[in-house]
């Protein structure tokens, strides 16, 4: 496919979506692939008698909740305004975990939530009275000190974390009235890594679950729906620790619900060489996809490849004031040249949520496309008010 991708053209885009009938920069959700992660999760689920729960911290797409809630149990949060999300505009289950409650919030997330996962006995002490008297159900999240995220930045095991509590800190004395043990030590990880953390979590808190649990939660991070994931495997885990125990099983997906279901287009503003070609875009790394400089990762472009594959190389910039908001090295087959389209691939997950408005640029629109209809919906555009009403 040219890289000058055509108003009209939907040749090579994902789910044929039709880029003329969004404005840029515009994050596009693709229903029909959305709906086919959700059947894979139902299915676990059909197959393990396993509860899972959107993570809004990856996806919160309520205009989609309909659809979502056809298929998983509920949502989980991680704070007052996720977990007032999830209760109002999904429905089901809510779940909600903070490292530390805020004392001036938690007679609202007691008011909303169905369960609330605390990172220490300490705030369990704390707050564990209202819980019971509101007969909402509890957990604590503890931390084995295994995981094989190897960026600290996304590893809730690293040295000194503060999310969770080791079996040192683990004082069973302290926990009376939480029923649910709750781990997440994954990111992006398939189901051999979850069976080898297993064994950490159960040879630690084992016994703890034994005497008084009801439900495990086995958190996020687990990429169900990705090519080549070893359901099989995963069901087997959540199978072995429901007959051990006699529990409920948890998870805790976010970027498994929307993999693959989101792309970004945006579109050349300028381009200009200081030693290499660059192209400016109205989109931004900084401020519309930071994992892109957070992790960092190098995100997927319809119709380009690697710096060299193709005649054409281009360091693609963002609208910002900040020299590295670089989003990275692209080759096209043709020229780029302003008002030249490009479609960033799955951009669903953690991108839409986690946009900001520095500098005043404008948060991109909002928009939903169903290949198995055609129909096209531009649900939300942003202008000023956003940027102006945050700050005073």
């Amino acid at each position: 496919m040219a890289a000058n991708v055509q108003s009209d053209s939907k040749e090579g885009l994902p789910g044929g979506i039709d880029i003329s009938l969004f404005p840029t920069p515009c994050f596009i959700v693709n229903l029909a692939k959305l709906e086919d992660n959700l059947k894979i999760l139902g299915e676990v689920q059909q197959a393990t008698g396993a509860r899972i729960l959107l993570a809004l911290k990856g996806f919160a797409f309520f205009p989609a909740a309909k659809l979502i809630m056809s298929y998983l149990k509920g949502t989980t949060s991680s704070g007052l305004h996720e977990l007032l999300l999830g209760s109002t505009e999904f429905g089901g289950e809510s779940h909600v975990y903070c490292p530390a409650y805020d004392a001036r919030d938690f007679d609202a997330i007691c008011e909303r939530a169905d369960h609330l996962v605390f990172n220490t006995p300490s705030q369990w002490q704390r707050f564990g009275s209202d819980v019971r008297a509101r007969g909402k159900k509890a957990a604590i999240r503890v931390n084995p000190q295994y995981s094989e995220i190897e960026v600290p930045m996304y590893n809730p095991c690293y040295e000194h974390s503060r999310l969770g509590t080791t079996r040192v800190g683990f004082d069973e004395s302290a926990l009376d009235g939480i029923t649910t043990l709750h781990f997440h030590t994954m990111c992006e990880q398939g189901a051999e890594t979850l069976e080898r953390t297993l064994d950490h979590v159960l040879d630690q808190f084992g016994g703890f679950i034994s005497k008084q649990c009801d439900a495990v939660n086995f958190g996020g991070g687990h990429h169900i729906t990705r090519d080549g994931y070893n359901t099989v495997l995963l069901m087997d885990c959540i199978r072995k620790v429901r007959a051990r125990f006699g529990v409920d099983v948890y998870l805790e997906p976010g970027e498994a619900v929307a993999l693959g279901a989101g792309v970004l287009v945006t579109q050349v503003l300028d381009v200009m060489n200081n030693g290499m070609d660059i192209a400016i875009l109205d989109t931004s790394a900084s401020t519309h996809m930071p994992d892109v400089l957070e992790m960092p990762f190098r995100p997927q472009i319809v119709g380009a490849g690697l710096p060299g594959e193709f005649e054409h190389t281009y360091r693609l910039g963002g609208l910002t004031c900040l020299a590295g908001d670089v989003i990275g090295d692209y080759s096209f087959p043709e020229p780029l040249e302003p008002g030249t389209k490009l479609v960033f691939l799955d951009m669903g997950h953690y991108s839409m949520v986690k946009t900001t408005t520095f500098n005043g640029v404008k948060l991109p629109s909002i928009g939903s496309y169903d290949p198995r209809t055609g129909q096209a919906l531009l649900l939300r555009e942003f202008g000023y008010e956003e940027y102006r009403n945050r700050l005073g």
